[in-house]
């Protein structure tokens, strides 16, 4: 399946994306019910809190994975999917960068420090701020890069994104609107990126590797 013009991705994400940001201004006022009831009834299921604090920790490093293998595979023999991957590549590290920035500027307490409630992960040290998620951000992100690439790897990409970011609520130590504006903001970045880079892209040499 041929990959979507950078153009025609960014239309595709913003959707996705602005259902992302519903689904946060709706939570928000909401932040403390679903945090009160989530956090604590995973943790005290061994196989929930297992899996979640898996998933916590390890989900965007399996999308780190994918984009790993999509980019030694597209380097050999479709190097435009190649380049598309490198400028969503970019995108990933600016939308982790701006969500850093979000964290200084906005500095929402941790759930985990406002309520005192059984978790599957340690809380944060002081000053690591919630919103919005990192996790949840580079995961959207790379999942958006690896999607934009190569079409074929969303079967795996979206589920891996979505999992790593519920299950950072699940762990109880972000806010369900922490975790949706942070894969609103990952995949919106990334798209954004690969459209302003799409000039520089269309110039680098294309021809397969060896």
């Amino acid at each position: 399946m041929a990959s979507p013009q950078p153009p025609s991705a960014l239309l595709r994400t913003l959707p996705v994306a602005g259902l992302l940001a519903l689904i946060a201004g709706i939570s928000w006022p909401l932040r403390a019910t679903v945090y009160r009831s989530v956090a604590p009834s995973v943790a005290a299921s061994p196989v929930g809190s297992a899996l979640a604090g898996a998933f916590a920790q390890y989900g965007p490093l399996l999308l780190g994975v994918l984009a790993g293998v999509l980019a030694v595979s597209s380097f050999w023999r479709e190097r435009a999917v190649f380049w598309r991957l490198v400028s969503g590549g970019v995108g990933v590290i600016g939308a982790s960068v701006l969500s850093t920035l979000l964290k200084l500027l906005v500095t929402e307490e941790r759930p985990c420090r406002v309520w005192d409630v059984e978790t599957v992960l340690a809380c944060p040290s002081v000053g690591d701020w919630s919103w919005p998620s990192g996790h949840s951000t580079v995961a959207a992100a790379l999942a958006t890069a690896c999607i934009i690439a190569a079409p074929r790897t969303a079967w795996f990409a979206v589920p891996a994104a979505v999992l790593a970011g519920a299950a950072r609520l699940a762990a109880g130590v972000h806010y369900l609107h922490d975790v949706a504006s942070g894969l609103a903001l990952g995949a919106v970045v990334v798209a954004l990126v690969v459209v302003l880079l799409r000039p520089l892209a269309a110039r680098l040499p294309v021809a397969r590797g060896r």
